[in-house]
């Protein structure tokens, strides 16, 4: 992938819509990822604009209690490495512990898209690479994005249970 020189952050930087994954399976995953919510829409120079419904799915690549899954998208002027930065205090302030890879975790964020822009580096990876291959990803990014996931995207993950289990509320921002 390519790897474009990383903007500045702050006020006079671009917005750039970007989207963000939510899931968690420790402690009360649902409130945990409706905190995110907020928080996330709480980040310096950056705007909360839709959140999609809350879902239940089965752990994948992992092991556990199920997982409670859902897609923000948000404008920010954050810098995409300085978005993964704030992303990354908001999942340690919520608990986050990284045994090992793929471990049953409080909350992970990860940013899918951020804007137009490629970039594969040590710490991010944008678009995130595995997206396409988990319903857990896309079924909430079609319910508030609905031309980012083709139908042939979604028949890919078809097999993968997941369950809407609260609809999307109006953004406190």
């Amino acid at each position: 992938m390519a790897q474009p020189a990383e903007t500045g952050s702050g006020p006079e930087s671009p917005a750039v819509t970007s989207f963000i994954a939510i899931g968690g399976n420790l402690g009360d995953a649902k409130a945990t990822a409706a905190q995110a919510i907020k928080n996330i829409g709480a980040l310096p120079h950056t705007t909360l604009l839709r959140q999609s419904s809350l879902y239940r799915t089965a752990p994948v690549d992992s092991t556990g209690p199920d997982y409670i899954n859902a897609v923000v998208e948000i404008s920010t002027r954050l810098a995409p490495h300085a978005l993964l930065a704030q992303l990354q205090a908001l999942e340690n302030a919520a608990g986050r512990d990284r045994p090992f890879r793929n471990a049953p975790r409080t909350l992970d964020l990860d940013i899918l898209l951020y804007g137009d822009q490629m970039l594969n580096t040590a710490t991010l990876a944008v678009p995130h690479p595995r997206m396409m291959q988990r319903a857990f990803v896309l079924t909430p990014l079609a319910e508030i994005a609905p031309e980012r996931v083709s139908a042939r995207q979604l028949m890919a993950v078809r097999d993968q249970p997941i369950c809407r289990i609260a609809a999307a509320t109006p953004a406190e921002t």
